[in-house]
């Protein structure tokens, strides 16, 4: 049985203020393009459907248009809820979708109530786990302890271990969490899974399963042979931007996991880190080659320049995020003391301010014969009184 894993789709996404939905379509499109040409037999979804969990009317028509062309390509799919997702809005149409093999699993309840599909070796069961959120499904299993998302998932394995005692076969767990180990952690595009910061589920907890497809993390991620994040199929924030997009392809055999292969999914535009000056940014010709990619800028400049971001969006007209870094930081502050005041010039004044909020670069010649001639003319008013 082939089965590719993906996860994190996070459809109606925007990035830094422009809409994801062009891309993402055209990057799901090339998905379904790996199944159709690996002749795989199953897709399993492993949260995070969309990104809000009140999806806007488009974002729910993409869900329907890509679910469709992966059922036409004769393969089943397991989708199951993520931290992002409403299980209520997410599995609305689940009972209608299950009659052309797509399952949609967001009930809590359901975790240990598997979908099995038989191949040539016997059966396969899929266990989706809906994502568990201890506070509000604690007071479901009132005699468990649910205080975490360990306590939860291990909660949900044990009973998964023990339906699969009875059934035997081949198993395959899909569940939305964080797990220990895993690579970039800290992307800044994941939500975290817990009000009470990150809460780490041990790798053991996925022991006795054939294949555990992981979601929430979004890069790609090997924790054990059995036990594999996908990442999301689109570049979610510059923290991800060196990050390869994909999936999984899992095999299984007679005696279970046979092997894993990763497929490379396209980039539809790159994101890159430029730093240097503003001027070493807009004139080094080796750059012109990120002329049509995401652009996050960090200026080294030792004071902010004068409008930065259009000037950048002129060469990258994908610049998206500006940020500050300068070379140099000065750490002398501007003396207030009273008696030191009056002993200094008008100009000397506006210098030691300019110097203080410029990070050490008091005024050019330029901006010093401005400031003489302003103080000049105050002294003029004056003796004109």
């Amino acid at each position: 049985m082939k089965i590719l894993h993906t996860s994190d789709w996070h459809i109606g996404r925007t990035f830094h203020q422009h809409s994801t939905a062009e891309a993402l379509a055209s990057v799901l499109d090339a998905l379904v393009d790996l199944v159709r040409e690996h002749a795989v037999d199953v897709v399993v979804v492993a949260g995070d459907v969309f990104d809000s969990s009140t999806p806007s009317a488009a974002a729910v028509e993409e869900l329907d248009r890509i679910l469709l062309a992966l059922q036409r390509t004769g393969a089943r799919v397991i989708v199951t809820s993520g931290n992002h997702d409403s299980p209520a809005r997410l599995g609305a149409k689940a009972a209608f979708a299950r009659e052309s093999g797509i399952h949609v699993i967001t009930s809590p309840e359901d975790h240990a109530t598997p979908v099995t599909i038989d191949d040539q070796h016997g059966p396969v069961h899929f266990y989706g786990i809906a994502y568990l959120e201890p506070a509000l499904i604690r007071h479901r299993w009132p005699d468990q302890r649910l205080s975490h998302q360990r306590d939860a998932i291990g909660f949900a394995l044990e009973n998964i271990r023990a339906d699969l005692g009875v059934r035997g076969g081949r198993s395959v767990v899909l569940a939305h969490t964080f797990v220990a180990g895993a690579d970039g952690e800290s992307c800044d595009s994941e939500r975290g899974i817990t009000s009470g910061g990150v809460d780490r589920v041990p790798v053991p907890v996925f022991d006795g399963v054939t294949y555990a497809a992981l979601g929430h993390i979004h890069g790609r991620s090997v924790l054990a042979d059995h036990v594999r994040y996908s990442g999301a199929p689109l570049h979610l924030s510059f923290s991800e931007q060196d990050k390869p997009r994909g999936a999984w392809l899992v095999t299984l055999d007679a005696d279970g996991l046979g092997s894993v292969d990763w497929l490379d999914l396209p980039v539809p535009r790159r994101l890159v880190t430029l730093t240097g000056t503003l001027d070493e940014l807009l004139s080094d010709p080796d750059l012109e080659v990120h002329a049509e990619h995401w652009v996050r800028a960090i200026l080294t400049d030792v004071s902010r320049p004068d409008d930065p971001m259009r000037r950048l969006q002129h060469r990258f007209p994908h610049c998206a995020v500006l940020d500050f870094r300068p070379s140099r930081v000065d750490d002398a502050q501007t003396p207030t003391d009273p008696e030191r005041l009056r002993s200094r010039t008008d100009q000397e004044v506006m210098a030691d301010f300019l110097a203080f909020v410029r990070n050490g670069e008091g005024p050019d010649e330029a901006e010093a014969e401005l400031l003489d001639e302003l103080v000049g003319q105050v002294a003029g008013r004056e003796v004109a009184r």
